[in-house]
């Protein structure tokens, strides 16, 4: 009896230090991530466009700003951080706790490039993305955009013009009138996040509003401001189309950046304690998967056919438009698709200065089959975003792949809810 109640003293005992040292293991794992978003919010001091949402403790930002950027002691820091995490990692027990310092040094080696780009010293346009987004996008020579335009060219009517010229004509049937724009956009971001709400239980006091804005080189933004709630943001600069609708709403709002923010927020920050998590730094391998899911979540809320359908049955008559050729139109629109990796090209060009101006106009116009002032408004945003470009197009097929064909709701919502990195799409 005795030797029994030694065994099991002992075994309380184990247990015990095994606790412990997990308990220690998390102390200093949350004391490095504090360290992690005093960082982020330093530089974001200095970079406006950093970062992109913060949601934490008001006592981890800082206190005071220097007269100049910091460059060498931030760069310094990243450093100290990254080696701090690293021998962490190697030596805890804990396999969440591991996952979470290999998250956080993912994101400190996009620190550190955003960090030189942001003085001036730059990368080629492939190592700038690995280091910032932990990918390089494929690259695709013209010979391949030009056999995508062949397949337009003998699907558009209007033979023996140009084929951006013909794709003009056809996409200029559905562009939403501006008096009707808010009533199409709120009808459509509705049955998105109903759609959505049919998978996943999201927060009572979740929501959203919806501004429309000017002077901007995007189509929309969402800026996530914490406690489930978010700014969505709709470019008036130019003209929208029907499918827009669609597209931004699923993009911006359901399932895409309001619950991708949300359900990072809600289990991962607010569930579990992860202070990381409650700073989103914009150009950081979190972009890649939060771009290329909130693409992937379009196809999602609304497969196959079903954006056609919807489209034809209840945004275009709410827009007042015909729908003749509207088939055509989404078929088209498949093209268009994949040829949006001429954009990537593009970037690449410019950025390395192989390609002109004026060489990526007409890239960007042919082969992306943009208006000219679309394409200026385009090169405008490489300019200001560099590599940030493959997020869209390449961080959309790795999170197609990702979730295969079966049970595509429930990885979905474990993709959100995680902290996945690029290397992880790709397993």
């Amino acid at each position: 009896m005795q030797a029994k109640f030694l065994f099991v003293t002992i075994i309380l005992f184990a247990s015990c230090n095994y606790n412990s040292d997990k308990q220690t293991e998390q102390q200093k794992l949350n004391a490095l991530a504090e360290k992690y978003v005093r960082l982020g919010l330093t530089i974001g001091q200095y970079d406006t466009d950093f970062v992109d949402a913060y949601y934490g403790p008001d006592s981890l930002r800082p206190k005071t700003k220097s007269a100049t950027f910091p460059k060498d002691s931030l760069l310094a820091s990243v450093d100290i951080l990254k080696a701090e995490l690293g021998t962490l990692a190697e030596n805890v027990s804990n396999d969440t706790t591991r996952i979470r310092a290999n998250w956080i040094i993912q994101q400190l080696t996009a620190f550190g490039r955003r960090i030189r780009i942001f003085t001036g010293e730059l990368k080629p346009f492939d190592e700038e993305s690995i280091e910032l987004f932990g990918v390089t996008a494929p690259v695709y020579p013209e010979a391949h955009f030009k056999t995508l335009i062949s397949s337009l060219d003998s699907l558009l009517p209007g033979k023996g013009g140009p084929v951006p010229d013909r794709f003009q004509r056809l996409a200029n049937k559905f562009i939403i009138p501006k008096d009707k724009l808010d009533t199409v956009f709120r009808t459509a971001i509705a049955e998105a996040r109903k759609r959505t709400l049919e998978h996943y239980q999201l927060p009572a006091q979740e929501n959203f509003s919806l501004e429309y804005v000017t002077g901007k080189s995007w189509s929309g933004y969402n800026w996530y401001k914490g406690n489930y709630n978010s700014l969505i943001q709709i470019s008036e600069d130019l003209q929208i189309f029907i499918e827009k609708a669609i597209d931004l709403a699923c993009h911006e709002g359901y399932p895409g950046h309001h619950v991708y923010n949300m359900m990072l927020e809600k289990n991962l920050y607010r569930d579990r304690g992860w202070v990381e998590i409650s700073l989103y730094p914009l150009f950081s391998p979190q972009s890649l998967i939060a771009e290329g899911s909130a693409n992937y979540g379009i196809e999602l809320a609304f497969p196959g056919t079903e954006k056609n359908i919807y489209t034809r049955n209840v945004l275009l008559p709410l827009a007042g438009l015909d729908s003749t050729g509207l088939d055509l139109y989404f078929k088209a629109l498949a093209i268009k698709g994949e040829l949006n990796y001429s954009r990537n090209e593009v970037a690449r060009g410019l950025l390395s200065g192989s390609m002109t101006e004026d060489e990526a106009l007409r890239w960007l116009m042919d082969y992306t089959l943009l208006n000219k002032e679309s394409a200026i408004k385009s090169i405008s945003f490489i300019r200001n975003n560099r590599s940030y470009v493959i997020n869209y197009n390449y961080g959309l097929d790795l999170v197609k792949k990702y979730i295969g064909d079966r049970a595509r709701w429930e990885k979905f919502g474990a993709l959100l809810s995680n902290p996945i990195t690029p290397d992880s799409l790709s397993k």
